[in-house]
Parts: C-alpha cells; sequence; structure tokens
C-alpha cells in the first residue's frame, strides 16, 4: 500500500514549499578576490616566459639581417599578424640601409615602397612626423578610412591586407639609476629587466655605440584587426630590447664595413701578369676585422714573388700593422727574393724592432713559372696545397715558429715542381679555423674539397679557389660580404691560387 505522505526526515519538512527563485547557478557567482589575483598572476608569467624566450633568440643573433629577421618573426608572434616588414634607416644616416619583409616577397616590398613616404606609416616613424611622440601606430581599418592615401589603398587592396602595426626602433639610451642600458641590452652586473622595460642594477654603457632613431618595423593584417592593450605592451618590452640588441650588432657592422674597406686598399687593387702562370685571389674579412693578407709581386727574370701572412691581433691595429708588415716584404723580395729564408729573417728582425707585441705568420715563395719551379719558406703557416689532375697533397715543409716568438728566427727552405695545369694553393690558418674542427680534421676537409674540384674548373684558378670555399666554409661564408648562420667568426681568410702551365 502507498503512502500518502512523504516519509518524514529528520530537519526536513516535507509540508514546506519550495522557494519560488532557484538559487544563482555556481558559475554567475562573482570570484573570490583570490581567484582573480591568481589569474592575474598566471597571465604575467604566461608573459614574460614569452618574453624571456624571444628575447633568448634575439640575443642568439650575431648579424644585423639576422637580427632583423628575428625581429620580425617574434612581433608577429605577439601582435598576432601575418606579414610585416622592417626598415633599417639609423637617423645618424651612416647606414646601412636595408628592408626585409616576413611573408613579403621583393616584388611586394617593391610595391609597399612606391606609397608616398610621407603617408607610409615607417616612412612616417622615421621622418617623426607620426604625431605620436614616437609611440606606436595603429591603423585598425584601413580601407575604411575615407582620408587614406589613394596609392596606399591600392598597394593595400593587391596586396591584401587591412589593417598594420608600426613600431619605431629607438636605441635612445634609457637612464637609471644604475646607469644606462649595456650596448647588448642584456643585464649585467646582476642587472635585471623590469616590467616598464628598463634596467636595474646594471653596468655603463660603452661609449661609441649607436643610439637614436633606427628604423621601423611594421606587421600587417589580413583584415581590419589591432593588437590589444596586452600585445601592445609586450610589443613595446621587445622593441626596446631589439633596439639596444640592433644598436649593437649595427656598430659590430660598421666596424667590419670600416676594416673591410681599409684592408682592401692595403691588399693588391689586381693581380699580375706573369708568362706561364695565372693567379687568383680571395679575401674575407672576419666581423671584427684581422691582418690577415696575399701579395703577387713580379721579380726579374721573369720571377713571381707570393706571399701570404696573418698578423696577431684584430682591428684597426692589425690591419695597420699589416699593411706594414707587407709593404717590407715586398721591398725584401725585390731585394732578395731568390732566397725566401732571408726575406722571412729580414722580415722577422723588423716586426721585432717595429712591433715587438705582436708575432706573425708569414710563408713567402719564389716562383720560376718557366721553370715550373717554386722555393718556399714558412714562419709559423699552414703548409701549400697542390691540387692537380692526380694529386691533392699538401706539401712538406718544416715545423717553424712564428716571426717574433724567438730571439732570432731561421728555417730551411723546399723546393717544389708543379706540373703543367697543377694549381698551389696558399691560404691563411682562418680557412681552417673557420670551419669549427679540430687540426686534424680541417686538413682533411680542406684536401678533400681540393681533390673534387670538378676536371672542368681545374683550368681557371679562380673555380678552384670558389670551389674550395664552398666546400669548406660555413654556409654564408663562401660569398663576398657575408657571415656564416652560426657565431661570429672574428678570424680573416686568405686564399691565394696559382696555376701554373700553358692557360
Amino acid at each position: 500500500m502507498s503512502a500518502s505522505h512523504l516519509p518524514k526526515v529528520a530537519g526536513i519538512n516535507a509540508s514546506s514549499r519550495s522557494p519560488a527563485r532557484a538559487a544563482a547557478p555556481l558559475d554567475h557567482l562573482p570570484a573570490a578576490p583570490g581567484v582573480v589575483i591568481q589569474d592575474r598572476l598566471a597571465g604575467w608569467v604566461s608573459d614574460l616566459t614569452t618574453l624571456h624566450e624571444l628575447t633568448e633568440r634575439l640575443a642568439t643573433t650575431s648579424s644585423l639581417n639576422e637580427a632583423l629577421d628575428e625581429l620580425l618573426r617574434a612581433g608577429a608572434a605577439l601582435a598576432g599578424a601575418r606579414r610585416g616588414l622592417v626598415v633599417c634607416e639609423p637617423a645618424d644616416g651612416l647606414g646601412p640601409v636595408t628592408t626585409l619583409g616576413l611573408g613579403l616577397g621583393p616584388a611586394d616590398l617593391g610595391q609597399l615602397e612606391t606609397v608616398p613616404r610621407r603617408v607610409s606609416t615607417y616612412g612616417r616613424l622615421l621622418d617623426g612626423s607620426a604625431g605620436t611622440g614616437g609611440e606606436a601606430v595603429a591603423a585598425a581599418d584601413l580601407l575604411g578610412d575615407s582620408a587614406l592615401d589613394p596609392r596606399q589603398r591600392e598597394v593595400a587592396v593587391r596586396l591584401g591586407y587591412g589593417a598594420s602595426y608600426a613600431v619605431p626602433l629607438d636605441a635612445a639610451e634609457p637612464v637609471n639609476a644604475a646607469g644606462p642600458v649595456p650596448a647588448d641590452g642584456s643585464p649585467a652586473a646582476g642587472g635585471s629587466l623590469t616590467g616598464d622595460g628598463s634596467l636595474t642594477g646594471g653596468t655603463a654603457r660603452s661609449p661609441g655605440v649607436v643610439s637614436g632613431r633606427l628604423g621601423a618595423a611594421v606587421w600587417l593584417y589580413d583584415e581590419p584587426a589591432e593588437p590589444g592593450e596586452r600585445q601592445r605592451h609586450l610589443i613595446g618590452l621587445y622593441s626596446r630590447y631589439a633596439s639596444a640588441h640592433l644598436a649593437r650588432l649595427l656598430e659590430l657592422e660598421r666596424a667590419r664595413t670600416h676594416s673591410a674597406t681599409l684592408t682592401g686598399e692595403l691588399l693588391p687593387g689586381r693581380l699580375p701578369r706573369v708568362p706561364g702562370v695565372r693567379l687568383a685571389a680571395r679575401h674575407r674579412t672576419g666581423r671584427h676585422g684581422g691582418g690577415d693578407w696575399y701579395d703577387a709581386l713580379p721579380l726579374p727574370g721573369a720571377a713571381l714573388g707570393l706571399a701570404v701572412g696573418s698578423v696577431s691581433g684584430s682591428g684597426p691595429g692589425a690591419v695597420a700593422a699589416m699593411g706594414r708588415l707587407r709593404a717590407s716584404l715586398r721591398a725584401y723580395a725585390v731585394m732578395e727574393g731568390e732566397d725566401p729564408v732571408a726575406v722571412l729573417s729580414d722580415l722577422e728582425l723588423l716586426l721585432r724592432l717595429t712591433e715587438p707585441a705582436r708575432s706573425a705568420t708569414a710563408l713567402f715563395a719564389y716562383a720560376e713559372p718557366g721553370q715550373s719551379k717554386i722555393v718556399l719558406a714558412g714562419a709559423g703557416h699552414a703548409p701549400p696545397l697542390v691540387v692537380g689532375e692526380r694529386r691533392a697533397e699538401f706539401v712538406e715543409t718544416t715545423l717553424s715558429a712564428p716571426l717574433g716568438m724567438l730571439t732570432c728566427w731561421e728555417a730551411p727552405s723546399v723546393e717544389l715542381w708543379p706540373a703543367a695545369g697543377e694549381t698551389v694553393l696558399l691560404y691563411t690558418d682562418g680557412l681552417l679555423r673557420c670551419t669549427g674542427d679540430s687540426t686534424d680534421r680541417a686538413f682533411g676537409r680542406l684536401r678533400e674539397a681540393a681533390a673534387r674540384v670538378p676536371a672542368s674548373a681545374r683550368h681557371d684558378p679562380g673555380e678552384v679557389a670558389d670551389h674550395v670555399l664552398r666546400s669548406v666554409l660555413p654556409r654564408g661564408w663562401d660569398a663576398p660580404g657575408q657571415q656564416p648562420d652560426g657565431p661570429a667568426h672574428t678570424d680573416d681568410i686568405v686564399l691565394l691560387a696559382a696555376r701554373f702551365g700553358t692557360p
């Protein structure tokens, strides 16, 4: 038999009615203050982690173009954009001036450059006419702007972007209680990056670092959009760090360019024409500029003097010492070139008297192309490499110390008889060191590269030299003025090729 009433349960009155209004769902209740704080802290930690990862990646770049490319990619990730461009145009007018694109080909960049500079976002930032006091400029809906320049509208429609966000790259020195930000933008001596992008606890910035407006970066959106406040803050912090890093790389790039120009003026403008031998030379300047040199000098009796060498140290001082040493070697070669040992002995005495704090390696060869005979002597220098149809082998030279290391240098000379069609390669140690391998493995790579010179290229010493460089050097170093993708290499590279026999 069913009960007519619900059973009584302690504490519950079954006859009481349910309230007319149901309680509010739990997810509609206001969050506790502690939860809000935790969410904000989690967001801040996530932002700082992202910023740290991106700045760490930027810090590993060692060339200006590599840093600009990383800046574009990191900024696109922070802004939520797919394409962009960065213009490097230092305000001091000393260059270099370059434009790189992300997701934009050369033709696309060319289209953007046709937009009048006075109306383009990056142009106004570079010229200081943006009207924002050097702050970022956002164009959330370009095509919806009735005042948009007709050419800018045409390019935007053609390239398919509807909004942009641009930031200036300004390397002005932010000063705080601990002094200016270091040139590399990284904390030094216990410094740390604060929330507003300034540095606390760092050491003073070294003089001579580039400052002022360096350029501008622009990111393009496919549809009308703009970054939120949180994104803007992160982009601002990142661009400050990137500007300091770019200023340091820009200074290094200028120093390397100046050193390369000076070195190029001190080295032979052209190689001599001597019957029975064809010459080719390749020279690559290291990031800091070094003192490597080569020379080819016609001598009496249809002879030819060949020399390569390297002065210790880097920078303008090493380049100047290299110029003095090379000029002296030419004089000694004219006076007693038939005796390479005497030439290097005179050079060693001069080095000890005029450059007591320096040492140098050198190799001098007295060649008689008509007889296919070479007499050479080396001072702490790598042995020449003979490349022919049937051999690719190093010349056996005596072990000797570099110039300036001993009280009196002297080492016996050796004779070499290259066959017709063979090429003798003289090079500096930078060619071996740039491989990053041990000395034995570097020599092995060099010999293997020479042995694999195609038969069609062996008639031209320039092609032989280019093949060796492409095979041995890291990607990028086989082209003049380029730097490797990895860490900066500070050594110069010299390769002098002499092909003997009929042309």
